[in-house]
């Protein structure tokens, strides 16, 4: 098996499995708090991995129009949350067929991973380090959000062992999109290239949009708190930078 393709599967095998931590909830007492400072680390390892490695990689590798794919990266994202974030809200307002909100946060969190497992290959075929540091970065963001996932299927009425089936059913759809972005590399010309800018802005997107405002909601006028919130948000960053310099060296 080429090396590249062993990596790339091995990365987003990780990734899957971190749907299993829903189960977290079941265990945790108050597992808001830990989600609290886990969304924080989350949103400074996304922005570190996107300013850092993700943009610089795609400017070193020439790619045309890296700016403007971030871009369409950000707005994309943003009309695809923006059409799920409806239709949970419709849902959820009619008050009937609560099933089908874990049915369509399924359909989401599928489609979320698959471009997950498209962003991890392509940072594989650019280098191994730049995939490195992109599935840290995936995982420091499935980790809260599959224990969010998994509080919603609960809610819609899943059973704790369906609703975790189905959470890592849902999750092996990264595999499906790191496969086809491994056998498209060789057909479609500079398809890896263009997915890396993509990439950073779907990472400045989720952190910005998703994350920081979370952190927000969760600690209004707690001083305290909120400074362990930008201690980990710089860690998250830190830590990024830091796994550049080891692998550059």
């Amino acid at each position: 098996m080429d090396l590249t393709l062993l990596q790339i599967l091995i990365a987003v095998s990780i990734v899957s499995l971190i749907s299993f931590v829903g189960a977290l909830a079941l265990f945790v007492k108050d597992i808001s708090k830990i989600l609290n400072y886990l969304i924080s680390f989350a949103a400074g390892s996304m922005l570190g991995a996107a300013f850092l490695d993700l943009l610089p990689g795609a400017l070193e590798a020439q790619t045309k129009y890296v700016f403007e794919i971030a871009l369409l990266g950000i707005v994309l994202f943003f009309v695809i949350e923006l059409y799920f974030h409806w239709h949970h809200h419709h849902t959820h307002s009619e008050g009937q067929h609560i099933h089908a909100l874990g049915y369509l946060n399924m359909l989401g969190d599928a489609s979320h991973n698959f471009i997950d497992g498209m962003i991890i290959a392509a940072s594989f075929l650019i280098s191994f380090p730049l995939g490195v540091i992109t599935t840290i970065a995936v995982i420091a963001h499935e980790i809260p959000q599959e224990i969010g996932d998994f509080g919603i299927l609960i809610y819609s009425g899943f059973s704790k062992i369906k609703a975790l089936f189905f959470n890592f059913l849902t999750a092996l759809t990264a595999i499906l999109g790191a496969l086809l972005t491994f056998f498209a590399a060789d057909l479609v010309k500079g398809f890896t290239a263009y997915l890396i800018p993509f990439a950073a802005g779907a990472f400045i997107y989720m952190a910005t949009v998703d994350l920081m405002p979370e952190i927000h909601k969760r600690n209004v006028h707690k001083a305290k708190q909120s400074l362990w919130q930008v201690i980990l948000l710089f860690s998250g960053i830190i830590i990024i930078y830091v796994l550049d310099l080891i692998f550059k060296h």
